[in-house]
């Protein structure tokens, strides 16, 4: 119980992420199966859906603009400044998270890279922001194939040539599916910078302390 206690947050955030995806293929492949209905084609078993475009651009399409958000928010933050907001460093102040981690080489408890030093340590020191960057790029390929499935399915069944990847990755409709999530994504994400300037959660981390002014910046 202390295991499931430590480590509740990735948990809960993990269980609804495959609540939810499941929920995304069972509807997905009512909605697919309604399409093939409507153009006079036969609905398709499951496992046949699972190897469509139809699931898979929808899944990427998603997870890309995810990964590209949180790989902006990471990096924005190293260097950009919203004054009075707990999601920014304060202006003008060295930060704990400045501290350069080569003068802690011999502490016991720190991480392996940070020990071992040289490039694995310089790699370390951006590697969150790295990790979302390659998160990103796998997202975005997986979305231009699955995407490019789809969009081949439909000029098919509308007694269109078979379109090139190219045309697909040039097409306004590949275009609109990244644009309309990524406007959203950092829209949120501005909104959380903002708002917590003058709202508060109690006990949350993302928040400043309910009782801190508007004025403070960072927590």
């Amino acid at each position: 119980m202390a295991w499931i206690r430590d480590r509740a947050l990735t948990l809960a955030l993990m269980a609804m992420f495959l609540l939810f995806l499941v929920g995304q293929c069972l509807t997905g492949f009512v909605e697919y199966n309604d399409e093939q209905a409507q153009h006079g084609q036969a609905a398709v078993a499951m496992a046949d859906y699972l190897a469509t475009g139809h699931r898979w651009e929808a899944l990427f399409e998603n997870w890309k603009s995810e990964f590209l958000q949180m790989a902006v928010f990471v990096l924005f933050t190293t260097f950009l400044i919203q004054k009075e907001s707990p999601q920014s460093r304060r202006p003008g102040v060295k930060e704990l998270v400045d501290t350069d981690p080569r003068d802690f080489a011999d502490d016991p408890d720190a991480p392996w890279p940070v020990k071992r030093g040289g490039w694995i340590l310089r790699l370390y020191e951006h590697s969150l922001g790295l990790a979302f960057v390659l998160l990103f790029l796998i997202a975005w390929v997986g979305h231009a194939l699955g995407g490019f499935a789809e969009y081949a399915a439909d000029q098919v069944a509308h007694h269109q040539p078979r379109p090139a990847l190219t045309d697909y990755l040039m097409s306004a409709r590949f275009w609109f599916e990244s644009f309309q999530n990524w406007q959203s994504e950092f829209l949120a994400i501005a909104s959380m910078a903002w708002l917590a300037v003058y709202l508060r959660q109690r006990w949350s981390p993302e928040s400043k302390p309910v009782h801190a002014p508007h004025a403070e910046t960072g927590r």
